[in-house]
């Protein structure tokens, strides 16, 4: 079981969609950092599930810490974050066990696990496990935010609608991220995010689910932090986007865009800027040779529409490998890129983090 990631810090997941609880652990935190438990508790609102455009499974994602935390610090050992399960209904899956979900990873856990999974929404695979994720993650962003690090993410585009882009001028750049760490649907342009609702309440009216692509940017992070190639920028955030269930692509900076330029175009000319050397422009995201140039780092993530829909759908009965047609109960979101939103913000503060803390572990030794 891989269930724990990172160097410096790390991560450790655990739980179920259905169990009593899930959890992770935090190790390698340093001690005596004052958590904002206000500044978590709105990270954990931005996931969790409300109204119309999200399931019906409403979770109250009480963070409870019985570790690592003590007079509202760290102490340095390891940080234990458990979330109790309140709300769930088992008996939706009761007649799921051998059914198979298209666009879940119900056949993958049967021939990984021999059929000892607990299948119950999802078991360890589903969605709910980014709870956890999220109140570890909101500790990372906080630990940067006081190294002067910000970041914000939005939908920057559901199902053919388009958000308005990131504007790099550093004021409005400010601005508009101060806008969406406020915003629960993360959406710079007020008609895209009338109509980007619309279109997910129609899609649950037609018993269909949709995705669309998060953009994100990070500012204030410092200069030459990652490494050349395996723990580069790039396959760091790589590695955690993709540890999100749903999320099937990412690229950084003009990304699958490049393959469409020039060198001339593609190249980010290298300018003096009030005494400092910085980019004019940004199409590589911050990011060159695996490390960080100074400048925002940007990347785009694909969110995949929800599997869990509720038309009749082909499939077979894993046991008896025959044929069925499969018709999903249950509670389901017709869209999960709003709530994705504070999952993808939880990991690259996490991956950030840690690799600035690898950078730091090693100049100290160095000097």
């Amino acid at each position: 079981m891989k269930n724990t990631f990172g160097n410096h810090i790390s991560i450790t997941l655990f739980g179920e969609s259905h169990g009593e609880a899930i959890g992770a652990v935090l190790d390698g935190l340093p001690a005596g950092f004052e958590i904002d438990l206000d500044k978590l508790n709105w990270e954990m609102e931005k996931r969790k599930a409300k109204g119309k455009l999200s399931t019906r499974r409403q979770e109250a994602d009480q963070v409870q810490f019985v570790s690592g935390f003590f007079e509202g610090k760290t102490t340095g050992t390891p940080l234990t974050i458990l979330i109790a399960n309140t709300n769930t209904r088992s008996q939706d899956y009761a007649q799921l066990k051998y059914r198979l979900r298209p666009g879940h990873a119900d056949l993958a856990a049967f021939e990984k696990y021999s059929g000892y999974q607990d299948y119950r929404g999802g078991g360890h695979f589903s969605g709910r496990l980014t709870a956890p994720i999220v109140a570890a993650g909101a500790i990372c962003r906080q630990i940067l935010e006081a190294k002067g690090v910000r970041l914000a993410t939005h939908i920057q585009s559901l199902h053919g609608i388009v958000d308005d882009d990131f504007d790099f001028d550093c004021s409005c750049l400010t601005q508009q991220m101060d806008i969406l760490n406020q915003k629960e649907f993360p959406v710079l342009n007020e008609q895209a995010e009338e109509k980007m609702k619309e279109e997910i309440q129609q899609a649950s009216a037609n018993l269909d689910s949709v995705g669309g692509i998060l953009q994100t940017v990070i500012t204030g992070f410092p200069a030459g932090i990652g490494e050349p190639f395996f723990d580069s920028i790039e396959s760091t955030l790589s590695h955690l986007m993709f540890s999100i269930p749903a999320v099937k692509g990412i690229s950084f900076g003009e990304g699958f865009g490049f393959a469409h330029l020039y060198g001339s175009q593609a190249n980010d000319p290298i300018i003096i800027q009030d005494g400092v050397i910085q980019t004019q422009t940004n199409r590589n995201g911050g990011i060159n040779g695996g490390i960080s140039n100074g400048m925002p780092i940007v990347f785009q993530t694909c969110i995949k529409p929800t599997p869990s829909i509720y038309q009749p759908q082909h499939s077979v009965n894993y046991q008896t490998k025959e044929d069925v047609i499969l018709e999903i109960k249950g509670r389901h979101d017709p869209a999960i890129i709003h709530r994705a939103r504070a999952v993808v913000d939880a990991l690259s503060a996490f991956g950030l983090l840690d690799l600035w803390m690898s950078h730091q572990a090693t100049t100290s030794f160095e000097a």
